[in-house]
């Protein structure tokens, strides 16, 4: 067999295994995140606005979460740190994702769903690497039954030590300790719902 004969077959086998393992990791970091159609996967909804912004049954803390649903809020990871503080004494799911993301479109559904069966823990979401502009427009088609804090400069990623993975989940229990850090996206909701209930007591 000639040299050529055996690249021809060698390159379509490598492109494919790099295709594999980027599904696999998630999105990775995007440093031209500006130029990705935020709408270039094709996950549906899982709620409608309506239904994330309806009212919660249970603590202060998360009717007021429920109150900002779907809202990109400002004030860094001072602001952040406090919204942590205060859920203390409840279960936290924080999930970070970005309007570039594939991976986290398609897992979005998901925690749209979870966050409305699961009154008694706290979803939190950090938009990273990212604007508000292009956040919003993603949260028009996947709304969120809670916020997501805006961290265009990642350092709320950094200090919960998830940097440049996208999508990243970290759960933390009632006494504020991270339990559990899942890099890379959820695909089907059954494995987030038993990481829930295995990470969130």
């Amino acid at each position: 067999m000639s040299p050529n004969r055996a690249n021809t077959r060698i390159v379509p086998a490598l492109a494919a295994l790099l295709g594999t393992l980027v599904l696999a990791v998630g999105c990775g970091s995007d440093d031209d995140a500006d130029t990705v159609d935020p709408g270039s996967a094709s996950s549906e909804s899982a709620i409608t606005l309506e239904q994330a912004r309806a009212k919660v049954d249970g603590t202060p803390e998360l009717a007021l979460l429920r109150r900002q649903a779907n809202e990109i809020l400002d004030g860094g990871v001072s602001d952040f740190g406090a919204r942590i503080e205060e859920l203390k004494g409840t279960p936290i799911v924080v999930n970070k994702w970005a309007s570039w993301c594939g991976p986290c479109r398609e897992e979005f559904p998901y925690f749209q769903s979870q966050a409305i069966e699961r009154e008694d823990v706290a979803f939190v979401g950090i938009l990273s690497n990212d604007g508000p502009d292009t956040g919003a427009s993603f949260l028009e088609q996947l709304p969120l039954p809670y916020p997501s804090y805006l961290d265009s400069d990642i350092k709320i990623a950094d200090s919960l030590d998830i940097g440049r993975e996208f999508p990243a989940t970290v759960f933390i229990d009632r006494s504020g300790e991270v339990t559990h850090t899942k890099l890379g996206p959820y695909t089907s909701e059954e494995d987030l719902a038993a990481d829930i209930e295995r990470y969130s007591s």
